[in-house]
């Protein structure tokens, strides 16, 4: 930095920049008409310099910075080709050609200028239930086989020019989708939220000088990038391997590997690079990440494991380098399709996570559910009487850590939307939910043990569609240092009735009739550590909480209840003590 200021400045800048986005997000939230947006806050929003580097992003869904950051990059690229004005707002959703990462989430930026000079954008972005496709909410669906099938591509193209609304986009965009008045009132509060934050970005310019909060911001990145550098060094150099699987890609039944290679340097410009050569080539349905969720998915997990206290910003982002292979499942090529690639983005995470255990175990997770779990239930005029569309991603069970239980029924990693209230579905969906709660025994036994998955049971009250995308139905998230795997998730209708149907784990329009009801089951976490290293006071616990078995607690923790509860502590050290005879053995 070339001209130092004062620290007290510098915290204040950089914190009015962090409150503007998240100000920016409560609107949105608040303003927005679908349950996605209102109730399970699936959005985000971020502030970018004149340059489209990011300065500062609120606490929203990790993977939405790819979309914003992409957007970003590919107005920066030809800046002058877009002639942007004070009052313009650019939308975007275009994985190939727009900087997004798939079709279902919308991005619009707007450029803010002080005294005729750009300073910034302000930028979010919306998951919208249904943007076309071939059936309603396949956006969302992991089974696609190209991006045509997902939704209607929209490359970056100006909605407002000089604060006037351009109705021929707005009319071509909307009548390409369900729900219209459920897309236009979302769309209404994004741009709300535009002009929240343009408003609170005048006042910061007019409390501190232009040049001021510039120096202020170059002074960020460089700091946050010193940051790193010397939160990089506190893991051991050299090179780690892990390679993790995904259940398949909703077409085939083939098993795709994530192979990544993590190179530690502490010399001369200290840096961590991700090298996923040798990952599966892109795959024929709708898991395939591109560059900009790779990337997202890469800064979330050093962020997580090793600089949590640092701000994601473009200095952040400096000592951080990705390589991945063309036309491979972290990296496609058009038009491969996206739909589901939250389930791919997890397991990148996860598959770092595995690599650095090598490193620093000690901060390190096993695997958790692993993946996102999207169900999409929607229905039509003609087949429910109604149109709507309703989309979940629910949570399930967190890896364990050399400290901790890994906590029950959450979202992890890159996502982290909300779970839809009950009393939200039922009251706008023709759905009864039976059953909401937490699976007993799915968490991976260990000194700690693995998050709980969850099950809910949803009950049509007139003929739906399913659709979904989700993993770690047929490979279970694995545990460390002799930790047990997670019990596996699944989709099973009817499955209160002697004849019930397993459904795979990526699907589109699937028929549910009136009166079925949907099973849905998320992964457990990992474990962490053997399971007979685990106190019997927190076996006991866990049984109390009903979160495990008596059977589980005497067959995997070598603990035994008597008919009260209490541990029944004679016959718990003689069965610990011949289950680690056999384990010798």
């Amino acid at each position: 930095m070339s001209q130092k200021i004062d620290t007290i400045t510098s915290e204040v800048v950089l914190n009015t920049f962090q409150s503007i986005a998240e100000e920016m997000s409560i609107s949105l939230v608040r303003s927005a008409y679908s349950t996605n947006i209102k109730e399970r806050k699936d959005c985000s929003c971020a502030i970018f310099d004149s340059k489209g580097n990011l300065i500062a992003l609120a606490e929203n869904i990790p993977i939405h910075l790819g979309s914003m950051q992409g957007l970003m990059n590919e107005i920066g690229r030809n800046l002058e080709k877009w002639s942007l004005h004070r009052g313009d707002i650019l939308i975007a959703n275009d994985p190939y050609l727009g900087g997004g990462s798939h079709l279902p989430d919308i991005t619009l930026t707007r450029p803010v200028y002080y005294q005729n000079k750009l300073v910034a954008f302000v930028t979010n972005i919306a998951h919208w239930t249904d943007v076309g496709g071939r059936a309603p909410g396949v956006g969302t669906a992991g089974d696609s086989t190209e991006i045509y099938q997902e939704g209607l591509r929209i490359p970056p193209v100006k909605l407002m020019c000089k604060n006037i609304l351009q109705k021929d986009v707005l009319e071509f965009i909307i009548s390409n989708m369900r729900g219209r008045q459920e897309r236009e009132g979302d769309l209404r509060a994004q741009i709300s939220s535009l002009h929240l934050g343009e408003r609170r970005l005048h006042e910061l310019h007019k409390e501190y000088k232009p040049e001021t909060i510039s120096k202020v911001k170059d002074g960020i990145f460089d700091y946050s990038e010193c940051w790193l550098q010397k939160a990089v060094q506190t893991v051991p150099e050299g090179s780690y391997h892990f390679t993790d699987i995904m259940d398949d890609d909703g077409i085939s039944d083939e098993r795709l590997p994530i192979k990544v290679t993590v190179t530690v340097t502490h010399k001369y410009q200290p840096s961590i690079m991700f090298d996923f050569t040798g990952t599966a080539p892109q795959a024929t349905g709708g898991i395939n990440m591109v560059r900009q969720a790779l990337e997202s998915s890469v800064y979330y997990s050093v962020k997580a494991i090793i600089a949590p206290d640092i701000p994601i910003n473009a200095g952040f982002q400096r000592p951080i380098i990705v390589k991945a292979p063309k036309e491979s499942l972290v990296n496609a090529s058009e038009p491969a399709a996206v739909g589901g690639r939250t389930d791919t983005c997890q397991r990148v995470v996860d598959t770092i996570m595995g690599a650095l255990a090598q490193a620093v175990p000690e901060r390190i997770v096993a695997a958790s559910n692993g993946a996102t779990t999207a169900i999409i239930l929607a229905g039509t005029n003609e087949l429910s009487g109604s149109d709507f569309i309703y989309v979940e991603a629910l949570g399930g069970g967190m890896g364990a850590s050399s400290t901790k239980d890994g906590m029950d029924g959450v979202q992890v990693h890159i996502t982290n939307t909300s779970n839809l209230p009950i009393e939200a579905m039922e009251m706008e969906y023709p759905l009864r939910i039976l059953k909401y709660e937490l699976v007993p025994d799915s968490g991976g036994a260990g000194q700690f043990r693995g998050g709980l998955a969850i099950c809910k049971e949803i009950q049509a009250l007139a003929p739906i569609l399913f659709s979904a995308h989700s993993d770690r139905h047929l490979v279970s998230p694995w545990g460390l240092m002799g930790g047990q795997d997670g019990k596996r998730g699944r989709f099973v209708l009817n499955s209160v009735q002697p004849v019930s149907k397993c459904i795979k784990s990526k699907v589109s329009g699937v028929l549910i009739r009136k009166g079925d009801i949907l099973r849905v089951q998320t992964a457990g976490g990992g474990g962490f550590g053997s399971p007979l290293k685990r106190e019997p006071e927190r076996v006991q616990k866990d049984f109390v909480q009903k979160k495990i078995s008596r059977r589980h607690a005497r067959e995997i923790y070598g603990v035994v209840f008597s008919r009260t509860g209490k541990i029944d502590q004679p016959a718990t050290k003689l069965l610990k003590k011949k289950m680690m005879e056999d384990k010798d053995k």
